[in-house]
């Protein structure tokens, strides 16, 4: 008699991506999931915080290579003309219009039940300061609600509820992940490489260099002999025209004026995101934790998506071995485009 009850094999164990927030080091995402790709490493939910829930939306939309090659385009000319200014009002600098019509082209009013896989973006509650997981409705909106930096954009009005940036509260978001039944969650953190570096292009931005250090008064002079007594007047009046030609002469270091205004907002950010992750992550931290190299890359810094891109690759590169493993450990299939 045949068996009327065939065996159930039990659902593999899902895959989590947390996708951090960093502002302009969020192109590293987009090399992140297509290096992940490349290697048949394909997440089954998504939770995205700031930048992260942007790409994360768009990947999820199936727009990423859109996306990419809007960011590859991007100048600095071209941020400007995004930059719709409001001085006096709105709660904001900038009202964020622009962006919001650029993501409305592609996505339009996508909402969370049309993306190819379950999906997180975290903001934050203006009024108690808690966090807000935004999984129904439109997409656009919730992407908009997590990166609406306090002071930079407005905040965002969803279900009655002002909400901020998501980063406030947790930059990366790997409970989220965890909430949705991940089993293994692979975060990328774009905030461990970004406190004490030194700028190469834009200096005060992202750990700004120290000032240099002034040459001594007496570099490379050398003082009067001690004849025993008292130096004669000559000699007096010879070292001292000599010593001033030499300071007329040589070359003063650059005089050193501090980081700008938005450097100092940026690495202020900055040193925030970094110690807030560092707490979420210690209480729930992700089973793969991948931090691209992005300290020489300024927060505001959105015309370097080539270099951001390529880092994120560049990380998945250097994790694959642990990567790998760590899904033989969990018992998620590599899955490679046919």
């Amino acid at each position: 008699m045949p068996d009327r009850h065939p065996e159930r094999h039990p659902p593999r164990p899902t895959l989590g991506l947390a996708l951090g927030g960093g502002v302009a080091r969020g192109w590293a995402h987009i090399g992140v999931l297509q290096a992940l790709a490349q290697h048949g490493i394909h997440p089954d939910v998504v939770a995205g915080c700031s930048i992260g829930a942007l790409v994360g939306g768009v990947y999820l939309g199936n727009h990423l290579e859109t996306l990419e090659h809007w960011a590859r385009n991007l100048t600095k000319m071209r941020i400007l003309g995004l930059l719709d200014l409001r001085l006096r009002s709105g709660g904001g600098l900038i009202g964020g219009e622009k962006l919001l019509a650029e993501l409305n082209q592609h996505l339009g009013d996508a909402t969370f039940d049309d993306l190819s896989s379950p999906f997180i973006t975290v903001a934050t509650d203006l009024a108690t300061g808690k966090e807000v997981w935004l999984r129904r409705g439109s997409v656009v909106e919730a992407m908009r609600a997590s990166y609406a930096m306090p002071g930079i954009f407005p905040p965002s009005h969803v279900d009655g509820r002002w909400l901020v940036d998501g980063a406030l509260v947790d930059p990366v978001p790997v409970a989220a992940c965890r909430a949705m039944g991940a089993a293994m969650v692979v975060a990328v953190d774009l905030n461990a490489d970004i406190i004490g570096r030194t700028r190469g292009r834009h200096d005060g931005e992202a750990g700004a260099a120290a000032p240099p250090d002034a040459a001594p008064a007496t570099e490379d002079m050398e003082a009067p002999a001690d004849l025993g007594g008292e130096v004669p007047q000559k000699h007096n009046f010879e070292f001292l025209s000599t010593f001033l030609q030499s300071r007329r002469a040589r070359p003063q270091p650059p005089k050193y004026e501090g980081p700008s205004m938005f450097g100092v907002m940026a690495t202020s950010l900055g040193i925030a995101l970094d110690r807030i992750t560092r707490s979420r992550l210690a209480g729930e931290p992700p089973d793969i934790h991948l931090k691209p190299r992005l300290g020489h890359i300024g927060l505001l810094e959105f015309d370097r998506a080539e270099e951001a891109i390529a880092e994120g690759k560049a990380v998945v590169e250097r994790a694959l071995p642990e990567l790998r493993e760590a899904l033989r450990v969990f018992g998620i299939p590599v899955r490679m485009a046919s």
